[in-house]
């Protein structure tokens, strides 16, 4: 997939608002903070000089649903992070319902690219949003970012490891680097086959 345009295109903060280019499909974003979400964003889209997706020290700064058109045939939403964000449980609340309200939108996401952190176990967060999108049936596909942090036997260990605590099949997990680049094609490929099947 070769990314010739890339636009951001609004951030939506109330789940019941219109969404930015409703014709067009859309893949969400989703992660805990400090994932490497808006690294891993930037690294597909091949913007990784000039970032789309801000990359903060910060965790929790993404605090709307943010929309991104793609190739002029795809919206890519990096939705806020959850976890450990130094935010009032207020603000916390109202993340939870702005993304839970937009995933169960009927013109909402095609699928999810859910990124889980190889180095650390999957959050009770984690595993809530996987169940969540197995009951709206929303397809998804996991990306363990950071491989590059592995060495080879920790790699060979991990990922299956990983793969069947989440009860995931072989097939929905891309092992992905910001740093190298690796996964970039597979996860590209997977948005166009998602492209190609709704035209």
């Amino acid at each position: 997939m070769k990314i010739r345009s890339v636009e951001f295109v609004g951030t939506v903060m109330d789940p019941q608002a219109s969404l930015p280019e409703p014709g067009l499909p859309q893949v969400a974003f989703a992660g805990r903070s400090n994932v490497g979400k808006s690294s891993l964003i930037n690294t597909l889209l091949g913007r990784t000089r000039k970032g789309v997706a801000r990359v903060s020290g910060t965790p929790g700064k993404t605090q709307g649903l943010n929309f991104y058109r793609v190739n002029d045939r795809l919206i890519l939403v990096d939705l806020p992070g959850f976890g450990f964000a130094r935010v009032p449980d207020s603000v916390r609340r109202g993340w939870k319902e702005l993304v839970e309200g937009y995933l169960a939108r009927v013109d909402g996401p095609r699928a999810v690219v859910h990124l889980v952190d190889v180095r650390r176990d999957p959050t009770k967060e984690d595993l809530q949003l996987l169940e969540h999108l197995a009951g709206l049936k929303i397809p998804v596909l996991v990306a363990f970012t950071k491989v590059d942090k592995l060495s080879r036997s920790e790699r060979s260990r991990i990922i299956p490891a990983l793969t069947r605590g989440l009860s995931l099949d072989d097939e929905q997990v891309v092992p992905f680097s910001s740093k190298t680049g690796e996964g970039r094609e597979m996860l590209q490929e997977a948005l166009m086959a998602l492209v190609e099947g709704v035209e």
